[in-house]
């Protein structure tokens, strides 16, 4: 139920990933030097012009590569003229040869959130076993990027869920954690 009003919503809002982008104040976001974004796939909201935006902005792009299925992902440096190869999931990611990098700004897919920063993804946890090991680390600020119409009442989390710090969608952005 959830992919086909995904895929409703990115039939009927064209415009909805530019708009997006147009839409997050940068300000908003904490420092950050390297961004994840994602290839989007089937009917997820294209990050493409939100990373463009943030790369003029003086961000460094990375794209996140799938090894093995339990695994958390790694992220890897891209740039225009790369030649992408295919991950484990059969998604385009930076070549081998590039720079593995730790981003502290996600920029994550997904099929649904709420307004209390829950996030229900493509249900393989990639992005949970991610962000918890990058918190781990150090500070990391996930910004969920969806069609408004996404969002639910609330989600079921359990706790290994990764809550979003924000939410961009073409209507605008809000932050959601607070702790």
């Amino acid at each position: 139920m959830l992919r086909k009003r995904r895929r409703a919503l990115d039939a009927a809002r064209p415009d909805a990933a530019q708009a997006a982008a147009a839409a997050l104040p940068l300000e908003a976001l904490p420092a950050f030097e390297w961004f994840a974004s994602y290839h989007a796939v089937g009917s997820e909201l294209d990050p493409a012009p939100l990373a463009a935006r943030l790369v003029k902005a003086g961000g460094r792009l990375a794209l996140p590569v799938t090894l093995a299925a339990d695994a958390p992902l790694i992220f890897r440096a891209w740039r225009a003229g790369d030649e992408p190869q295919i991950d484990a999931f059969g998604v385009p990611t930076p070549p081998a040869s590039a720079p593995q990098v730790t981003p502290s700004l996600v920029i994550c897919p997904l099929l649904a959130f709420d307004k209390a920063g829950g996030r229900l993804g493509r249900g393989g946890g990639h992005y949970d076993r991610t962000i918890a090991a990058l918190r781990a680390a150090g500070p990391v600020f996930m910004l969920g990027l969806a069609y408004a119409g996404q969002e639910v009442d609330a989600l079921v989390m359990e706790p290994h869920d990764q809550r979003l710090d924000a939410i961009l969608t073409e209507n605008g952005y809000t932050e959601l954690r607070k702790d």
